[in-house]
């Protein structure tokens, strides 16, 4: 519960990347379910989101929120075209994996499992990280991720080659691009708000 005391030495924080589910601990205190407005109920845009402690600190500014919730339902839902959805999660959880994000790659490494159905190359990419042999396609998406990854972007023109002579189209490239770039700035916002934690051990 956010209102309560948190003891941040006792937390149980996960020690390796994982595919297990983990919580998340905010620094700052979070709106307690019952105290978030219509407006910011808004800015969640599913409701169902008022249960992490996450998105309720995000609902502080509702009109950012809404932008930011929208923007991750299209990149990673709106598949009529493009990626498929497993491809997509893999971008994100190389890029979570390359910048650190112990929470982000969990959620986005088991989504990539469940899609896909690669459980242990999932687990390589989590062990190894974005240089892990994965297949020449997955390996082109991971790599192109870790290069967006960087500060400043190494993202160049022989990661579209390496991309487009696996065989992803124009609008396959732009998935992989906005999956993995909206997890750079997604990963940095959570990094600076809080920290996981194991849930499995209490």
């Amino acid at each position: 519960m956010t209102d309560e005391v948190v003891n941040y030495a006792a937390l149980n924080r996960p020690e390796v990347f994982t595919q297990e589910q983990l919580g998340w601990v905010p620094w700052l205190h979070a709106p307690a379910v019952e105290d978030l407005s219509d407006r910011q109920y808004e800015g969640l845009v599913d409701r169902s989101r008022a249960s992490s402690d996450y998105f309720r600190l995000l609902a502080r500014d509702p009109d950012i929120l809404g932008a930011r919730t929208r923007t991750d339902k299209d990149i990673f839902y709106n598949t009529k075209e493009g990626l498929p959805r497993a491809e997509r999660e893999l971008a994100a959880a190389a890029t979570s994996r390359e910048n650190g994000c112990v929470f982000c790659a969990s959620v986005h490494a088991r989504f990539a499992s469940h899609y896909s159905g690669r459980q242990d190359d999932i687990q390589r990419l989590l062990d190894e990280g974005a240089s892990a042999d994965l297949g020449p396609r997955w390996n082109a998406i991971a790599s192109a991720a870790k290069a967006l990854a960087q500060t400043p972007p190494q993202l160049k023109a022989e990661h579209i080659r390496a991309l487009k002579l696996e065989g992803l189209d124009a609008l396959e490239v732009s998935d992989v691009i906005h999956g993995a770039a909206f997890f750079n700035w997604a990963n940095r916002l959570m990094l600076s708000l809080g920290e996981p934690e194991e849930t499995n051990r209490h």
